[in-house]
């Protein structure tokens, strides 16, 4: 949102949907995103996690306040991480992998119920209700809306299956590596988030993330699109 805003190209409409999406993502959709590493880990042995407060979909149990504003000005944030105990897992590198990567499934998952609410509204919405003045929710607000819930949360789970700690995908990475290195990953978890986060802002990284997630866009795009085939003309 804060790069729209510095750009100056911009409707009140557009800042309006984009605030609604932010508040979705970070009241539903970033809960729904730990809730499903924390019921993973769960299932997978470790019933402590309940006793720590992160079984739930109560957002106050997961929102991180600068993750949250980092989602509204940059699209892109986080929630407080899920503490994941891998001892009680039967096999804990397989195990926290699974875990792991159920936080972008539930992504995934967010934006092809996103996507196919935008097709519903494509296909089922008539043309001239958006050129209707005055409504209090018009139809370009709701596209507004569909389309920044939609990015964020492909943008979220791309960006957290990269293999590089301390991101979801690097537990994934972890199952195949020795212990020893793994150990190491984990000792200087805080040294690599900050790798992370100057390749971020460097844009080091936006070659790949760009072409990773329009695949994964064109890929949940078709998915969504299979119901509403009797509509295509």
């Amino acid at each position: 949102m804060l790069r729209t805003l510095l750009s100056g190209n911009f409707s009140m409409e557009e800042i309006f949907a984009d605030i609604l999406a932010v508040l979705a993502i970070v009241f539903l959709i970033l809960p729904f995103h730990e809730w499903a590493h924390a019921q993973t880990a769960y299932l997978l042995g470790d019933k402590g996690i309940k006793a720590r407060g992160r079984l739930s979909l109560n957002p106050l149990s997961h929102i991180d306040p600068i993750g949250a504003l980092m989602l509204l000005l940059v699209g892109f944030g986080w929630a407080k991480p899920v503490p994941v105990d891998p001892r009680h897992f039967k096999h804990p590198k397989f195990g926290m992998a699974i875990t792991a990567l159920m936080g972008p499934v539930a992504n995934v998952l967010a934006a092809l119920i996103g996507l196919l609410a935008f097709n519903l509204v494509h296909y089922t919405v008539p043309d001239w209700l958006f050129s209707i003045e005055g409504l209090t929710i018009t139809p370009t607000i709701l596209w507004y809306f569909l389309t920044f819930y939609i990015s964020v949360n492909i943008g979220l789970a791309v960006f957290n299956l990269i293999p590089f700690p301390p991101l979801d995908g690097s537990k994934v990475l972890f199952m195949f590596l020795p212990d020893k290195a793994v150990n190491f990953f984990y000792r200087y978890q805080l040294i690599f988030f900050g790798i992370l986060f100057v390749l971020m802002w460097s844009g080091a990284l936006d070659g790949v993330l760009t072409v990773c997630t329009h695949w994964m866009y064109d890929g949940l795009a078709w998915l969504a699109e299979l119901p509403f085939l009797p509509f295509v003309k």
